[in-house]
Order: structure tokens, then C-alpha cells, then sequence
């Protein structure tokens, strides 16, 4: 029961990739300036900004919104 999505550029990214992808680019402090989140400025992981990602939905989509505008 999968349906193809061909305009969706997150098709088949997990947040795990899409967060760390963001990293290896911008660098944490360099997220942080983007998109101001204090799990990206104060002892950041990707553990800790994946659970906070995944309760907040408007940080999640910010980070979404930047992975498409940075590599789309």
C-alpha cells in the first residue's frame, strides 16, 4: 500500500538523514544561525535534536523547509 511520490522531494528521507546531511553542510553553530533552535546550539547531538524534532512540529518543519531550499 505504498504510493509513489514524485513531487516530494523528502520522498524515502529519514529526519535522521535529512538532520545530519544539514550537519555535515552547515555545522552546527551554521544550523543554528539558520534556523534558531536551542537543541542546535547548546551541546548538540543528533540524538537530542531528533527528539526534540520529533515532538515539535514547527522546528521539524523549518529543518524540512531548509533541507529542500539548501539541496533542491
Amino acid at each position: 500500500m505504498t504510493q509513489q511520490q514524485p513531487n516530494n522531494p523528502l520522498h524515502g528521507l529519514s529526519l535522521e538523514k535529512i538532520l545530519t546531511r544539514l550537519v555535515e553542510h552547515y555545522g552546527w553553530s551554521g544550523l543554528h544561525a539558520e534556523i534558531r533552535v536551542n537543541c542546535f546550539n547548546s551541546d548538540p547531538s543528533i540524538k537530542s535534536s531528533l527528539k526534540f524534532l520529533r515532538k515539535t512540529q514547527w522546528a521539524r518543519d523549518k529543518v524540512e523547509a531548509l533541507y529542500i531550499s539548501t539541496f533542491s
